[in-house]
């Protein structure tokens, strides 16, 4: 928590001081003591009052005075709030093995499907970039707004060999750093943190992971995950897919010139021949996401995918900022006031007088 008027915390030596005055005036009224020759004659001047009945409401006025004096500096507290100005950057697996068809069609139709309701999903004004990898990992479209852009780059999608997810990670941070100042470029190199940071303290924008498979080429996904977090960027990292074996079947328009199938209308394989490729590597992903302070989720069909993206930003759209709080310190520093001193009025209002019966 810090405060805007610091200074205004000089509030705070008032109650010490009226402390100290009762203190002063109770002793120097011990010294003015009147000495009478019956105690009773005083309990009987006196009004019946208990002695937590004399003390409550003092205190209360005191303990009152607290929050009002730290409300005069302007406290402010940090706090994570919805962030507008979140960068996504998803990045696709085109592998040959997105050609199961353990998930019908197959992996691939089902994956480009749910991108492109996640995109559509989005609200105005979030900013979106499409990485594609298999055995390479490229920018589609840097972060932008325009959804029709993006939408027409998931068409342009085609499988090809290999699957380096470490390489898409690095790829996603460059895009993320050409628009964000505080994101530094994978060429620089920064020490990962011991432990992720806390929520409110990652940058707005995020990177999320689908893939099928495990990592084939390139740096270790774990490596890449540790750069990302020592730039503040949280990893999300979906595996999807089924562990039945399945054939590799892939329409023409989406099988890429490098596929493993040759550039042909359909694969073949029943499972076998692209077995290892078809495993998923969920310890690696967890780990990514585990060292970024992000999640790892699990799809094994077409709702499951759609599930997960759609709530992926509930997850993510969150960013630190400063807010004043001085409202509350006030708040419950006039009710404590007005309490004290609505009970002191109450328990020494005057007895009524006892009414007397006509003579």
């Amino acid at each position: 928590m810090s405060f805007s008027w610091p200074w205004a915390l000089l509030a705070l030596l008032a109650v010490p001081l009226l402390l100290a005055a009762r203190w002063w005036l109770t002793r120097r009224r011990k010294r003015t003591a009147v000495t009478v020759s019956s105690v009773a004659v005083i309990r009987a001047a006196l009004p019946g009052r208990t002695s937590w009945k004399r003390r409550v409401p003092a205190w209360l006025f005191l303990a009152g005075l607290l929050p009002l004096a730290l409300g005069m500096a302007r406290p402010q507290a940090t706090v994570s709030v919805p962030s507008n100005s979140t960068s996504i950057l998803l990045a696709i697996d085109v592998s040959g093995s997105m050609c199961s068809t353990d998930v019908q069609p197959n992996r691939f139709s089902v994956a480009t499907d749910a991108a492109r309701k996640f995109i559509e999903e989005q609200q105005d004004g979030t900013r979106i970039g499409l990485v594609a990898f298999s055995g390479i990992a490229g920018l589609l479209v840097a972060p932008t707004t325009d959804k029709d852009a993006l939408l027409d780059a998931i068409g342009t999608l085609r499988t090809a060999r290999g699957t380096a997810i470490g390489q898409a990670i690095l790829t996603s941070i460059d895009a993320i750093a050409e628009g964000n100042p505080n994101v530094a470029k994978t060429g620089s190199e920064l020490a990962a943190p011991a432990t992720p940071a806390q929520p409110g303290d990652y940058e707005p924008d995020t990177i999320v992971v689908l893939t099928d498979g495990s990592n084939t080429t390139g740096v270790d996904p774990v490596t890449a995950a540790e750069q990302a977090a020592a730039r503040k960027v949280r990893v999300y990292t979906i595996g999807f897919g089924t562990t039945e074996p399945a054939p590799m079947v892939c329409t023409a328009d989406q099988i890429g010139g490098d596929s493993p199938f040759g550039g042909g209308r359909f694969g073949g394989g029943g499972g076998r021949g692209m077995g290892r490729n078809q495993e998923i590597d969920e310890e690696a992903l967890t780990k990514v996401a585990d060292v970024t302070g992000a999640k790892y989720f699990r799809a094994e069909d077409a709702d499951q995918l759609v599930d997960v993206l759609t709530d992926l930003p509930r997850e993510f759209n969150l960013r630190k900022q400063e807010v004043e709080v001085s409202a509350w310190f006030v708040l419950a520093g006039v009710l404590l006031v007005f309490a004290g001193v609505g009970l002191s009025l109450w328990w020494n209002r005057a007895p009524l007088p006892k009414s007397h019966p006509p003579s």
